[in-house]
């Protein structure tokens, strides 16, 4: 029998949003708080020499500044003042998840509800600060380095970068922090979304002024436009992808009434991490390999071996990005799912798996398939972030064809979309609740 729940999910159609002003609202803020980060991505840093730096970014821009620059929207081709975008939050928000499992302190505070998460949220911010600022002062070294780009080189251009980068990257975790509570969706992953989409189109002329030009043949652009459809339809599948364990509920008696016992079922994704293990593992790849590239054709020869093998393509790059996809997906799925607590909350409802004991029993038989669908989930993301990078490397393709990209757009939009669904499922449900009590005042 169909639910009622079902019945208007089947039901859903977006004419209602015009009546949800709640929704709406949510959807102008998150828009124009996109739309000022947006301005933000075109605003220069003071001291930079457009010219010079654009020959700079030119000679790099086949290397980790173009992934730099795609997560960054465009920032790093301009120099923008948020330049820098997201990247020191999401490596902060990496390293305080790591430091959960092995401090006791901290392993403390996230048990502690919202109080311990409120608490480990500042201490992110903390840690994002002190990498902000050395990710920037970095960058001004860098750029101190490289030819003629800064006008009046010294400590204070360091410094004035140096503070103007942090603030824009805190600035920008602000945003994403008020998208997330007052708009739509998760506004970190929001503002990557929108820096990857705003330079899509550009990124599709340069590929067919390539292609106009010779320097990409027509069969190479059909393979990689087909290639794309398949990956999108691919990760759409996988993020869908579910395995359902049957939950049975026995008879219950409440009064001196008896309720027949019930089945339901515990869904795992196949992919419980979502996009969170690319974003990270790109994200702790940038930091080295930005530094290297700045001081490329310079220090031992060790250093100058590293800088090549970090590029794209490499098989030191590439391996460290699959290990570190592949490991950032059973990390975040031991994070974000407990089969302990999940085990005791079917227990204390008196659901169990048939033919497993409820407590332990249940929580071992849990971890058991979850582990195994991770290592599918963990594959999954690999492929797809591996070929297109393969693919970029060898036949020069723009990096926002890549793998990263396209699995961060497919994703964030399906959780964006399932969220407007969900406030327009409950703006219905209230509709039909208002309904019911005029009816019920009439009779």
């Amino acid at each position: 029998m169909v639910s009622a729940a079902e019945q208007l999910a089947a039901n859903l159609n977006f004419s209602a949003l015009g009546k949800a002003d709640e929704l709406k609202k949510r959807i102008w803020f998150t828009l124009g708080a996109l739309l000022v980060y947006r301005l933000g991505t075109y605003i220069p840093l003071p001291g930079i020499d457009p010219a010079a730096w654009e020959q700079v970014f030119k000679q790099q821009a086949g290397g980790i500044l173009g992934m730099f620059n795609m997560f960054a929207g465009g920032g790093i081709n301009r120099m923008a003042i948020f330049a820098l975008n997201i990247m020191p939050y999401i490596s902060a928000s990496i390293i305080i998840q790591l430091l959960t499992t092995v401090s006791p302190q901290l392993e403390a505070l996230k048990k502690e509800g919202e109080a311990g998460r409120k608490t480990l949220n500042q201490y992110t911010r903390y840690l994002t600060v002190i990498l902000a600022a050395f990710q920037s002062y970095a960058i001004a070294a860098g750029l101190q380095g490289a030819g003629n780009v800064v006008s009046e080189p010294g400590m204070f251009f360091l410094i004035s970068t140096s503070v103007t980068l942090t603030g824009g990257t805190m600035f920008l975790m602000w945003l994403g922090e008020q998208i997330t509570s007052r708009g739509i969706g998760n506004g970190i992953s929001l503002i990557i979304l929108a820096g990857i989409v705003a330079e899509l189109p550009s990124a599709i002329a340069n590929m067919l002024e390539l292609g106009r030009q010779g320097a990409l043949s027509t069969g190479l652009i059909l393979v990689v436009i087909v290639m794309a459809v398949v990956v999108i339809a691919f990760i759409v599948f996988m993020e869908r992808a579910q395995r359902r364990l049957l939950i049975q509920y026995p008879k219950r008696q409440v009064g001196n009434k008896m309720f027949e016992g019930q089945s339901s079922h515990l869904p795992l994704k196949l992919n419980t991490s979502g996009v969170i293990p690319p974003i990270f593992a790109s994200s702790l790849l940038l930091l080295p390999a930005t530094i290297a590239s700045f001081n490329a054709g310079k220090g031992p020869e060790w250093f100058q071996w590293l800088t090549t093998q970090l590029s794209h393509g490499r098989p030191l790059f590439l391996i460290f990005y699959v290990s570190l996809i592949v490991f950032f997906a059973f990390f975040y799925t031991a994070i974000v799912f407990n089969p302990t607590e999940t085990a005791d909350n079917l227990k204390k409802h008196g659901g169990f798996i048939p033919g497993i004991r409820p407590g332990e029993r249940t929580a071992e038989y849990i971890d058991y398939v979850l582990s195994r669908i991770t290592v599918l989930g963990a594959a999954y993301l690999a492929v797809v972030c591996l070929i297109p990078e393969i693919l970029i490397s060898y036949a020069s393709v723009p990096f926002y064809f890549g793998g990263t990209s396209l699995l961060i757009v497919v994703s964030v939009t399906m959780d964006t979309v399932a969220q407007v669904q969900g406030y327009l499922l409950a703006h219905q449900y209230e509709g039909l609740i208002r309904k019911s009590k005029l009816r019920g005042r009439r009779k």
